[in-house]
């Protein structure tokens, strides 16, 4: 592993020798430009791991995305190799049907000081709720980002993300009542404490996240990527591209269904991204919007 090979893979050409804000924020935005949130593993026959290496080879040789056990944990060792000294964080995605956080950590996430302000590094949560850069760890701060505006609010050392919307324009009538578009402009995405954990804290999380029927990412398959303007999601057989559109305060949605035999072809054109194995697609329900 070295971190030319993981600048090559995200396009960052920048200066690198300060583990500063501007470095960071850099870096961050063109993971999330270039390395997809998915699962498709799952689907695809394949065990996702915790083992850095088997990731990095994954992500940057093999020209794959992940989740955020995956791209968090390599973003976690690539800051390290920068200087700068990350802390990874569990936290609890809320989940829209129980109108509740989930009662255990499913997310990994990082915590990172510059010059004695905190940051949270989140480079794989995916589709509008994806940050492009670093939010910094402040109590009820906008932090207006191209999705729209974030904010983190700390409850009794507990603190949540959550995010503040766009109306969705649906473009294509039919999916005007999909599940997956979101109603709520202002909702929360997930909690967390600032208690470090170890990668150990996650292992028995990610089995059961690949296994458990019950489960968002066993009944889905999802692929996303940021895009300058918005960005492209595949759930299932249903692709999707969002345009922001801050200026009109909407967001537009074009969303359609494609046939199975173009499922390869829009996944190697839209998201750079060349299986080695069938994928099964699947769009069972789920708490998840776009």
């Amino acid at each position: 592993m070295n971190l030319g090979e993981y600048f090559k893979r995200i396009g960052f050409h920048g200066p690198y020798e300060k583990p500063d804000l501007a470095t960071l924020k850099s870096i961050h935005k063109q993971h999330v430009m270039t390395i997809p949130f998915e699962n498709l593993s799952i689907h695809c026959g394949e065990k996702i791991t915790m083992d850095l290496e088997v990731i990095f080879n994954k992500i940057v040789r093999s020209n794959r995305g992940g989740w955020c056990c995956e791209n968090n944990l390599l973003f976690s060792w690539v800051l390290k190799e920068l200087g700068y000294n990350p802390k990874t964080l569990g936290s609890r995605v809320f989940n829209s049907i129980t109108n509740d956080f989930n009662a255990t950590d499913t997310h990994l996430i990082n915590e990172v000081v510059i010059d004695g302000k905190a940051y949270i590094a989140d480079v794989s949560f995916g589709v509008s709720c994806q940050i492009w850069e670093p939010l910094e760890l402040i109590s009820g701060k906008d932090q207006p980002q191209g999705a729209g505006v974030f904010r983190l609010i700390e409850q009794e050392e507990v603190w949540v993300l959550e995010k503040t919307g766009r109306k969705p324009k649906i473009l294509n009538a039919e999916f005007a009542n999909s599940s997956l578009v979101e109603k709520r402009q202002t909702k929360p995405i997930y909690s967390f404490s600032l208690v470090p954990r170890g990668v150990d804290h996650f292992t028995k999380t990610s089995l059961c996240l690949q296994t458990d029927p019950t489960s968002l990412f066993t009944n889905k398959s999802i692929c996303s990527l940021q895009m300058a303007t918005g960005f492209r999601a595949l759930i299932g057989w249903t692709y999707s591209e969002v345009t922001f559109k801050p200026e009109d305060g909407v967001d537009l949605l074009d969303i359609k269904d494609i046939p199975d035999d173009e499922v390869v072809q829009i996944l190697r054109e839209k998201f750079n991204i060349k299986l080695v194995n069938k994928l099964v697609p699947i769009n069972n329900k789920a708490s998840y919007t776009l």
